[in-house]
């Protein structure tokens, strides 16, 4: 019987779960909300809530998956620490690095680094009940905030990133454009919710011309910010009376951005297996527009539950599972990193 233990700390989320045999026993998320009024994450804040958190997570996770009664927490049925190494903000993924590292050493058991890229795309593999899991090799379009990357999977350690972007990744686009119409940090959900009520065809926004499978997002932003000055100069109203159908054309842009080069992936590999994951994911939009896709296509398409696509530690979990069966450990000396590639 192998149990994980694995803690998530990239960014403004801690996170800590426990993974037995590969089946999710306790997922447990500390949102941070203090970022909120500075419209987006600050590193040092973040850093000090993950102090603050850590320890409560942790003792959470043990608790909900029933290793801990009485007071007593069973540190002794865990056979491994899996943390997120990279990458994220440094400073946050310190905090998780050195309780992970702190821990595997009082209880002398295996560290596993884990990253976080790769941690998203596995999510795909976390079982439920009556879910079927992906088959190998299959594709996966990972979208989140800091990451847009569609990458060929050919089994839980192979890896190979075919195309990213090469400036901004989706989830930025989706909350800078998000901040341009006047929304709060994260703008995200809030543009997905007024899509729905919306017209996507309403306004045109700039679709980028990047070769091969690699992405660009920026160009989006400066349409947007261009188009909503030239219209509020006629109309300062301009954004709070369109602002449903800004949202959707804005949120239609994105979409089809994406899923032109997963479909071009798809039709390039061969490949009729396709996976959904990262924090956009949870998107309505995107996953109706990727599912319809896939209909189309006559794809295999998979999408993890909600819970599993923003940042958390049951990803980091099932990455660390599948690290435990090939004893792909590190030793102490290992240290987070900013930006560590991802194969």
């Amino acid at each position: 019987m192998t149990t994980i233990l694995a803690i998530e700390s990239s960014c403004d989320e801690t996170s800590a779960a426990v993974c037995r045999d590969g089946k999710i026993l306790s997922n447990i998320i500390a949102n941070q909300t203090v970022h909120q009024q500075w419209g987006g994450v600050v590193p040092e804040l973040a850093s000090r809530a993950h102090l603050q958190n850590i320890v409560p997570t942790v003792q959470s996770a043990m608790e909900t998956a029933g290793l801990s009664a009485n007071g007593k927490t069973h540190f002794s049925e865990i056979s491994a620490i899996a943390f997120t190494q990279s990458p994220g903000l440094i400073g946050a993924l310190l905090v998780g690095a050195q309780f992970a590292k702190s821990l595997a050493l009082g209880l002398n058991i295996p560290l596993i680094a884990v990253h976080h890229m790769q941690a998203h795309v596995l999510a795909n593999l976390i079982p439920g009940p009556h879910k079927e899991l992906p088959e190998f090799p299959f594709l996966c379009l990972t979208v989140s905030g800091g990451h847009t990357q569609i990458v060929l999977c050919e089994s839980p350690s192979k890896l190979q990133v075919l195309g990213e972007t090469i400036d901004d990744a989706a989830g930025e686009a989706f909350d800078k454009s998000g901040k341009l119409l006047g929304l709060p940090y994260p703008a995200g959900p809030l543009i997905d919710k007024y899509a729905k009520e919306g017209n996507p065809a309403k306004f045109k926004f700039a679709h980028p011309n990047i070769p091969g499978l690699n992405f660009s997002f920026s160009g989006l932003k400066t349409s947007v910010l261009y188009f909503l000055q030239d219209q509020q100069k006629a109309n300062p109203q301009f954004v709070s009376k369109n602002l449903a159908d800004l949202s959707a054309s804005i949120q239609q842009t994105i979409i089809e951005i994406l899923l032109k080069k997963l479909k071009i992936a798809a039709l390039e590999t061969g490949i009729k297996t396709v996976c959904l994951a990262g924090g956009v994911s949870a998107n309505s939009g995107l996953r109706s527009a990727f599912q319809e896709l896939g209909t189309k296509q006559q794809w295999k398409t998979f999408v993890p539950p909600f819970e599993y696509c923003t940042d958390n530690a049951a990803m980091i979990a099932i990455t660390g599972y599948y690290k435990f069966l090939e004893k792909d450990f590190v030793d102490l000396r290992v240290t987070p990193s900013a930006r560590a590639e991802f194969s």
